[in-house]
This record gives C-alpha cells, sequence and structure tokens, in this order.
C-alpha cells in the first residue's frame, strides 16, 4: 500500500482524493488545505491539516495547487529526500525544491468540483528523475488510470498548449456560439448534437480530414453573408481569424 499526501484543495485535488479514496493500492494519510472546511466532504476532519509542520510521513506528496504556488509550497516543506511531485500540465519539473526527490503527476483533463469523471480512462503523464522514483509513481497512477504515459517536462508543455486549443478555444467558441442563439431567441440546445457528432468524428478520422464548413470549401458568398450577419465585433475577428487559418491549412474541395 503506497501512501500518499495531498496538498491542496482546488479541483485537480479534490478529484484526485476521490480517486484514490476508491483506490485498493493507495492510501491518503493526510491532505493539506488552508481552510480545513473544504475539504471535510471528502475525507474526515483528523486527516486534514492546515499547517505544513503538521505533515505526517508519506511515500507520496503530491502538490495540486496554481502553477504559481508550486516553487513556494514545494519551498515550504520541511522534510528532505522524499518523493514531491506536481500535477501541472506546463510547468517544469525543475520548479520543484531540490531538498526534495521530484517528479510530475499530470492527469490529462479538464476538471470542474462539480462534475464527476471516470479517472480510469484519463490519460496520466509522468516524470521522475530516476527509474525507481518512476515505479512508484506508474504504480500510483496504474492504480486508478488505465492510460499511463512517460512523458518529459518539455513534451508536457506540448501537450498543455495543445490541450488548451481543443478545450479551452473550443468551450470559448461554444460560448460564443450560445451568446448568438441568445441574441436571436434560438435554444443552444438545438447544437448539441451537432458538437457531439464533431467530437465522434474525430474519434474515426484526423481533424484535417473531419474538418468541413463554408472556410473549407472557400466559399465566400457564405463567410461574407455570417459576416455581415454578426454585430458584435470581436465574434467577427474570431470569425474571420478561423477561416483564414483553415484556408491556410491547404485541402480544399
Amino acid at each position: 500500500m503506497i501512501k500518499i499526501t495531498i496538498i491542496g484543495s482546488g479541483n485537480v485535488a479534490q478529484h484526485l482524493i476521490k480517486a484514490f479514496t476508491k483506490s485498493e493500492g493507495t492510501e491518503i494519510v493526510q491532505v493539506f488545505s488552508r481552510k480545513k472546511g473544504s475539504l471535510t466532504h471528502l475525507i474526515d476532519s483528523d486527516k486534514i491539516a492546515t499547517d505544513f509542520s503538521d505533515l505526517k510521513e508519506a511515500d507520496l506528496y503530491i502538490i495540486s495547487v496554481s502553477d504559481n504556488a508550486i516553487s513556494e509550497v514545494s519551498e515550504q516543506l520541511s522534510f528532505k529526500n522524499q518523493l514531491v511531485v506536481h500535477t501541472s500540465g506546463t510547468t517544469s519539473i525543475d520548479v520543484l525544491n531540490s531538498k526534495n526527490r521530484k517528479g510530475v503527476f499530470y492527469p490529462l483533463q479538464t476538471f470542474s468540483k462539480d462534475k464527476a469523471v471516470d479517472f480510469s480512462l484519463i490519460p496520466i503523464c509522468l516524470e521522475a528523475e530516476n527509474q525507481e522514483d518512476y515505479n512508484i509513481l506508474d504504480t500510483v497512477a496504474g492504480s486508478i488510470s488505465k492510460a499511463v504515459f512517460s512523458i518529459s517536462s518539455n513534451q508536457r508543455k506540448a501537450i498543455h498548449i495543445s490541450a488548451v486549443f481543443v478545450n479551452n478555444f473550443t468551450n470559448h467558441l461554444y460560448q460564443i456560439g450560445q451568446e448568438i442563439c441568445e441574441e436571436h431567441q434560438v435554444p443552444f440546445e438545438i447544437l448539441k448534437p451537432l458538437i457531439q457528432e464533431t467530437a465522434d468524428k474525430i474519434k474515426v478520422l484526423t481533424p484535417a480530414d473531419a474538418q468541413t464548413g463554408p472556410a473549407k470549401r472557400h466559399d465566400s458568398l457564405t463567410t461574407e453573408a455570417h459576416l455581415n450577419y454578426l454585430t458584435d465585433e470581436n465574434q467577427k475577428n474570431i470569425y474571420k481569424l478561423l477561416t483564414q487559418s483553415i484556408q491556410n491549412n491547404g485541402k480544399t474541395f
């Protein structure tokens, strides 16, 4: 049984608490949160520490805080030569304080506190300074996920940037679509089957092969009509930029 301490109380930390609580191969010995009440719905209050000096011995310490706070938190840990990892998608392993062994435990998914996820399907990207520590992380990741990958800090940056495009930016486009629908008294739900089919297609096609629409067809009459119809300048600029990007991609039909 691998003993784990989780440092943090945000979205990722809370989902990790839920996942490790269900895992038979791991035990959460402690969770650190500056506000004890923020985690009592997930774990017994006697396992919640609010002071770094109260942290108990564990096999693995997972820092799950904002990227800007990772370095500071790792410096505040009073122990030495323990395995300490962070969960950031874009932060280098090097930001962790060198008094402890370093690693990365990055679950590649979008997390919201009130939305349940199936952790067994979530890719977990691992990095460690030596093989022994990597083996520990591999065992821990394998206890909650069927998709575990060895990924360097540089590769993780590429993954995170890609994830911003396919998740954060795409979701923002959903928001724009919803705003346009609401402006013209159209229910956004009418677009949800299209959104689902678009996501399903890239399971069997490359994104380039799945691309359709007036920009792909170089249908200038339709794109101009759309631009004339839009009333928001920000929406027009995004439409123009994405249309040009699609047309610069090369393939047409």
